[in-house]
């Protein structure tokens, strides 16, 4: 990712003219295959209501976590982007 805030700002603007706020939001994320990474994610939607699905590449070397969560508006969104991308090494976000 060149300019994350660039990135964040792109997005925002996406989520106010796709969705009606409050919507459910599906975040994809990519991260080596590793236990405590996949609990760091899953307690960043703790308490949210999210539905949360794990899928380890065919090697096993990665794990695809999706979250469908109901969020506030897109500002929520994309902190939860933020946070994850703070607190979590080798993370990818889709």
């Amino acid at each position: 990712m060149k300019d994350p805030e660039e990135f964040y700002k792109k997005l925002k603007a996406q989520l106010a003219d796709t969705a009606m706020w409050p919507a459910v939001y599906l975040y994809k994320f990519i991260v080596p295959t590793d236990k405590a990474k996949i609990s760091q994610i899953e307690a960043i939607f703790d308490n949210l209501g999210a539905v949360i699905h794990t899928k380890q590449s065919k090697n096993g070397k990665y794990t695809s976590v999706s979250i469908n969560v109901r969020m506030k508006n897109p500002d929520h969104v994309i902190l939860k982007y933020k946070e994850v991308a703070d607190k979590i090494d080798g993370v990818i976000s889709l």
